[in-house]
């Protein structure tokens, strides 16, 4: 089934209003997209920071027609609206597709790290099966990337390893897996606790 795609282009400050508009007007999604390269990092619980450029994307049943939703929208915000656009998207396993975005991730010679819904590309590597969620560490930050790298070029055998500020916990358990006899992580971060 298609949908209609919706977007707004929007700063902060106009996305609440924006939301509950679409929302009202029958939008059965809303997403906050970044319009540009600005990476927000470890946003904090139940918060939802945004990017100086917003992207606002609203899907609605095939059905509804873009010149309507525009026009209410005009109507509920009292205002001009914003730079916007509509188009027709085709239907898609929506979740497939987030999943898509997370493939192994090779550091050093034989660390991996895995999503659980992958097959490990090396079976007879050190493979660390790990999804990604809230919590900083999944292997994408360039800090966290670098770190894996060293800890797979290290002897780990029989160290022990405090992984300060541990986020998921990734750099713990790749030293476990490395061979650290012991591995203790601690963050503060409500997120990674939670996680």
């Amino acid at each position: 089934m298609p949908w209609l795609q919706v977007r707004l282009a929007i700063s902060p400050e106009q996305a609440e209003t924006y939301e509950d508009a679409l929302l009202e007007v029958g939008a059965v999604s809303v997403t906050f997209m970044d319009a540009e390269d600005q990476p927000i990092f470890e946003p904090d619980l139940n918060t939802t920071p945004l990017w100086s450029h917003t992207h606002l994307l609203a899907l609605f049943e095939a059905d509804a027609e873009p010149e309507a939703v525009f026009a209410h929208l005009q109507l509920l915000t009292g205002a001009d609206l914003p730079e916007h656009q509509a188009e027709v998207i085709e239907d898609q396993d929506w979740e497939r597709s987030w999943m898509d975005g997370f493939q192994p991730m090779r550091f050093g010679q034989r660390l991996w790290i895995v999503p659980s819904w992958h097959d490990a590309p090396e079976k007879d590597a050190v493979n660390l099966l790990l999804d990604p969620g809230l919590a900083f560490g999944t292997g994408t930050h360039p800090t966290t990337a670098l770190c894996l790298e060293w800890l797979d070029g290290q002897a780990l055998q029989g160290t022990q390893v405090l992984d300060f500020g541990c986020g998921s916990g990734i750099l713990a358990i790749a030293a476990l897996l490395l061979g650290a006899r012991e591995a203790v992580g601690t963050d503060i971060d409500v997120q990674a606790i939670e996680a």
